[in-house]
């Protein structure tokens, strides 16, 4: 166990020296106690271009902003008693120089020099005084710090009042933060009355006491959207608003921006003295849902019109209820997709734009960053969720769609990162099926050809090019993987045996170098069960490896109907209209015509023919989305699609069931139908096999 140190002094010590320092010093070198920080920082918000608003990270200097954001916002107190029509702000060419001018009823003269050069000086700390109505005021300014502030750190701070009652005016210059003080007679004026202020923040304090000119419009126009009706100038240009923060979330995205409401909240409380008093809450809540953009969720938002960067209660109330109203209207259809929704795949993509004036809200600082909690806040805001909400969610069914979507997506995407890893596995397992191609070293010639069939395959054997060809056979028609689950697929021996033969792992995405063939072929019988199962065969691998379609290594090889035998070499026609113009070449001499049904019945020359022909099939798409789409229409679980897309044509109007069982006619109309979002190119053998 340590032993207790005693401490040892000598008979004189030296003591700390105890000062005291006037509150111009104290706010000058002690700045970031009022301002916040004072050093050059990044920020992750917005600037306004010229129609629109750009999110981005900007250069913040925290403390140089509020100084002249203290004196914007005594403007829109005056606004909120209902004294200013008309905020100017000038910026000088250099940025050094900046002057806001009010018309607001300004104050005594003989206030000025205290207003301004002395902290706890203002006339708002009166919290629970109602105007006439019997409403609490709403107000920016609380502790009687921000103007008085400004001005002790500024080389200069020049203030012209027009005082309304008195009809006087008189002009204040506090130089070297109110170190000098020089003042003119007072003297009647004409015309408006108001507060005219002239800034030139102190190098000493601020180092660098140059203005952003993008962050100062910023908040001006944020301003303006705040107080609707309230014009706004700024050097050369004019902000005057009329649908406040909604007018902003449109400036986000127009057509993707909605009004989840605008209300007004009122509550009755008594004060300390026992006197009655009401409190009104004016709640904005605007939201713009990008459904293409998987990004985190954005937050504008305001408390009596002061940026609150860092969010707070109201951030966190109006995100927790947007996200558990929708929630519980989607429980039962996530819990019949064994699916649990996460606060993600509802705001993805989504940008909230709050707006809150309010009696005497709390800050965790003089900075206003951000918002603490008010009881009577929540309960305005839980009501107004309330009676939103449902509206919106009914407004928005894509939207409840695209969240089921997300979710299932991320089940889909965890399902694909365990299968990686048993495909992993998999991949280097023997497949016993497989009719390998013998060449080692150059693997980007060889080309594997599904087929239908273990007649098929014996045909292959046969036929082939050992070295460059190999061969894998069906069963019948391959699984539908649009409504299976991962697990199904894994477990799937067919699918499993062409992703090792391949080289092809679910959840990994293919490059050509870890492929074992380079192409894949799909050879099917020339019927309507063949088309089928090359329509699921591509379902499959796009499915799951787009990139080999952008790379055109899927194809189809097309096997003859009919064997020509005549005197000289067979002829193969792959139609009837072919057929028909063979027998019309007089120079064709036909000793007999033989009609295969299918690839077990092609004659060992018919299967060189085709695995030799020049050209296959390459199965390409224009549009991702429109073959998705497609997919989604032939093989999704939403019959309705099939029926829309076989009876959109007035040619085309067969039933479904039709094509299920198979009749020729009806699957003919329907690819016909299907055919359109699909481009076919050739494919030369050349560049087939090097």
């Amino acid at each position: 166990m340590a032993k207790k140190k005693v401490a040892t002094r000598t008979k004189k010590i030296k003591e700390a020296q105890i000062e005291a320092k006037d509150q111009r010093w104290h706010c000058r070198n002690r700045v970031t106690l009022v301002f916040g920080s004072n050093d050059v920082e990044e920020l992750d918000t917005y600037i306004y271009s010229k129609d629109s608003l750009d999110f981005k990270t900007v250069k913040f200097h925290q403390a140089k902003s509020k100084a002249v954001e203290e004196i914007l916002d005594n403007c829109i107190d005056e606004f909120y008693r209902g004294h200013v029509t008309t905020v100017k702000t000038k910026l000088s060419d250099d940025g050094m120089s900046v002057t806001v001018e009010d018309d607001g009823i300004g104050f005594p003269l003989d206030k000025v020099q205290m207003v301004y050069s002395e902290f706890r000086t203002g006339s708002k700390f009166k919290d629970q005084e109602v105007d006439s109505k019997g409403f609490l005021h709403r107000t920016l300014g609380q502790n009687g710090l921000g103007a008085a502030a400004t001005c002790l750190t500024s080389d200069l701070f020049k203030v012209t009042v027009k005082h309304h009652n008195s009809k006087k005016e008189q002009t204040y210059s506090f130089i070297d933060g109110a170190l000098k003080i020089k003042k003119t007679r007072p003297k009647p004026f004409k015309g408006k009355s108001g507060v005219k202020i002239e800034i030139q923040l102190a190098k000493e304090v601020y180092k660098n006491p140059k203005i952003d000119k993008d962050l100062l419009r910023k908040r001006i126009i944020d301003l303006a959207y705040n107080n609707p009706g309230l014009k706004f100038t700024f050097n050369d240009e004019t902000f005057h608003y009329k649908k406040g923060l909604y007018e902003l979330a449109t400036r986000i995205n127009k057509d993707a921006a909605q009004l989840v409401g605008e209300e007004v909240y009122v509550t009755e409380g008594v004060n300390e003295k026992k006197k009655k008093y009401k409190a009104k809450f004016d709640l904005s809540f605007s939201v713009v849902l990008n459904r293409k953009s998987e990004e985190r969720e954005k937050f504008i938002s305001f408390v009596n019109s002061t940026p609150t960067f860092d969010g707070g209660f109201h951030h966190d109330r109006f995100k927790r209820l947007f996200i558990n109203h929708i929630k519980t209207k989607l429980e039962r259809e996530a819990k019949k997709a064994k699916v649990t929704l996460v606060d993600n795949d509802i705001l993805a993509g989504a940008s909230f734009v709050i707006g809150i004036i309010m009696p005497n809200p709390r800050f965790e600082s003089q900075t206003k960053r951000k918002l603490v909690r008010d009881k009577d806040l929540e309960k305005g805001i839980n009501e107004f969720m309330d009676k939103n909400m449902p509206k919106f969610i009914r407004k928005n069914k894509e939207y409840m769609e695209l969240i089921m979507e997300r979710a299932k997506s991320r089940v889909r995407f965890d399902a694909l990162k365990d299968a990686s890893k048993k495909g992993k596995k998999a991949k280097r397992q023997k497949v016993e099926k497989l009719l390998d191609a013998n060449e080692r070293k150059d693997r980007s010639k060889c080309t594997l050809f599904i087929c239908e069939g273990d007649s098929a395959i014996g045909g292959l054997r046969s036929a082939r090019n050992k070295l460059y060809q190999g061969g894998i056979a069906l069963k019948g028609k391959p699984m539908n993987v649009t409504q299976a689950s991962i697990k199904d697929v894994l477990n799937n021996q067919e699918f499993s045996d062409i992703m090792a033969s391949i080289g092809l792992v679910l959840g990994q995405e293919s490059t050509e170098d870890s492929l074992r063939y380079s192409n894949i072929v799909f050879l099917a019988d020339s019927d309507v069960d063949g088309g089928h199962i090359n329509t699921l065969l591509t379902n499959f691998f796009y499915t799951y490896w787009p990139e080999l379609f952008d790379r055109g290594q899927v194809q189809i090889a097309k096997a003859p109907l009919f064997e020509v035998i005549t005197d000289k070499d067979p002829i193969y026609a792959e139609s009837d209209a072919e057929l028909e113009r063979i027998k019309s070449d007089k120079k064709v001499k036909i000793k007999e015509i033989q009609r295969n049904k299918g690839l077990g019945e092609m004659s060992p020359e018919a299967f060189k023919y085709v695995l030799n022909r020049e050209e296959f099939t390459k199965i390409t798409t224009e549009n991702i989305e429109d073959a998705k789409h497609m997919l989604h229409t032939c093989f999704g679980k939403d019959t309705q699609l099939r029926k829309d897309l076989l009876i959109d044509d007035e040619d085309i109007n067969v039933d479904l069931g039709s094509i299920l069982k198979g009749k020729k006619n009806a699957a003919k109309k329907a690819t016909k139908k299907v055919a359109k979002k699909v481009t076919k190119k050739k494919v030369t053998r050349k560049s087939r096999i090097k």
